[in-house]
């Protein structure tokens, strides 16, 4: 009898592939493919840094003062180029996280990736419609209790009046991410790699714009943006995954 290795009872030097203790329950099982653990941390740490700023903004904390650094660093920039183009450019990419813009380009897409599902063939064509829709009824789901709750002020210090929420989190941006980025994740599937690569890229390109052009502008603090950005990212991971094991 041959010699045998003992965690798995096969003769040495076999393939990896012949391996008969693949299963959890007998020796010498396979550990689990190391992209799915690592890739888990991802939503981790963005919940994480979403939670702390929630808390810095809840009790008034010392990296507020981040808000308050950008914005000065942004008002010197701004008076020491004196762009107005800059300016400009600043209000319109903005205007791409209004739900009156985003709302209707993501249901847009969403018809023509189940029309593009449909031609393939596929007996679920039609899912990206509901899914479009449950990503916009998400977004103020989301983002209005949340400025309602911790009602703090915009950038310019003028109090809250009674009827008006709060700058916290920004509702364009998170409007910008989930709708584009729903958007991409739906579409994107249907489309040739390399084209989806790029679709991928200039959709979080135009995420950034957005976020960058709110706090350019003074619409909004930075952490407002950066914490829309950290709850839109979990959701399109969930998204993601979600549509991976579809």
């Amino acid at each position: 009898m041959g010699a045998e290795n003992r965690s798995t009872d096969r003769p040495a030097h076999t393939p990896r592939g012949a391996r008969n203790g693949d299963l959890p329950s007998r020796p010498g099982a396979l550990p689990p493919a190391p992209g799915r653990l690592s890739r888990a941390w991802i939503p981790l740490a963005l919940l994480a840094v979403l939670v702390l700023i929630s808390w810095q903004v809840a009790v008034d904390g010392p990296l507020l003062e981040l808000d308050e650094l950008t914005r000065g660093g942004v008002h010197t920039l701004r008076r020491a180029l004196g762009s107005t183009l800059l300016n400009h450019l600043g209000a319109g990419l903005s205007d791409f996280g209004d739900p009156a813009l985003a709302m209707p380009v993501l249901l847009l897409t969403a018809a023509v990736a189940a029309w593009r599902e449909h031609r393939t063939g596929r007996v679920r064509w039609w899912y990206p419609l509901p899914v479009a829709v449950l990503a916009g009824v998400l977004v103020p789901l989301l983002v209005v209790p949340g400025k309602a709750w911790f009602a703090r002020p915009g950038p310019f210090g003028y109090p809250l009046a009674p009827e008006q929420l709060g700058w916290y989190p920004s509702g364009h941006t998170a409007t910008s991410a989930i709708a584009y980025g729903t958007a991409a994740l739906l579409v994107g599937p249907t489309l040739h790699r390399p084209v989806r690569r790029r679709l991928y890229g200039l959709t979080a390109l135009l995420c950034l714009g957005v976020g960058a052009g709110l706090v350019w502008s003074d619409y909004h603090w930075l952490l407002d943006v950066l914490a829309s950005w950290c709850l839109a990212g979990v959701l399109l991971w969930c998204l993601r995954r979600l549509l991976t094991r579809r």
